[in-house]
């Protein structure tokens, strides 16, 4: 039985946080929390309008104490840690984290702490490595790492980083994560066989995944 699902993201993160939302079927009731690298003066309640848009479940900037409700999703503030209590959110403003403030490993490692085998952890898009070290301690307390395929990413480093940090239990292409999440939920006993994306050339850290594309096509950064 899963209890929280965490995504975290960089430069490219609106536009796939905004895919991965818009492809989760209504009936999934888990709570999803979410840490999005942007700019620290970044308006309060932008990022959740725009995430609103693509789903029918409620889209919230967290807060602290805030309760921990189904069928909710949970942005980080702008310059905000977000770290996850049983049941509940906290917020911090302790020192950024990979130069980063919302931390995407803060978020994930926390949420590691309070649900362990409950979390289904999700690594999108981003230009740098911050979420490797969360993901990898949410697999290591019994839950689900999963990471976007690197060829699909607009910037590949944070799933690189994420694919050299732990053994992922699937590697998928954007389009294909809303379903694989939703089929964990369905049946949380029956879990999907891993979904690597080798074997092929350019294999980095434990997994062989894709190599770069040879244009790289603008990301959209929030």
């Amino acid at each position: 039985m899963y209890d929280l699902v965490c995504i975290g993201a960089s430069w490219g993160g609106l536009k796939a946080v905004g895919h991965v939302l818009a492809d989760l079927p209504d009936e999934l009731d888990l709570p999803i929390a979410i840490a999005q690298h942007r700019h620290p003066d970044s308006p309060e309640g932008t990022l959740a309008e725009l995430l609103q848009a693509q789903t029918s479940r409620v889209v919230v900037d967290a807060e602290d104490k805030l309760a921990i409700e189904p069928r909710h999703v949970y942005i980080a503030p702008p310059n905000y840690h977000l770290l996850v209590e049983r049941g509940s959110f906290a917020l911090s403003v302790d020192e950024r984290i990979r130069f980063a403030r919302p931390s995407i490993d803060v978020l994930f490692e926390t949420a590691a702490h309070a649900y362990g085998a409950g979390v289904i952890g999700i690594i999108l898009t981003g230009a740098n490595d911050d979420g490797a070290h969360g993901l990898a301690r949410i697999k290591a307390a019994g839950g689900v790492a999963l990471i976007q395929d690197p060829l699909g990413a607009a910037r590949r480093t944070m799933p690189d980083a994420a694919i050299a940090s732990t053994s992922a239990d699937a590697i998928l292409p954007l389009d294909e994560i809303g379903k694989f999440v939703y089929g964990l939920w369905v049946d949380p006993a029956a879990k999907p066989p891993v979904r690597a994306s080798g074997p092929v050339e350019g294999a980095r850290g434990n997994r062989e995944v894709p190599p770069p594309p040879t244009e790289t096509s603008a990301g959209l950064h929030a």
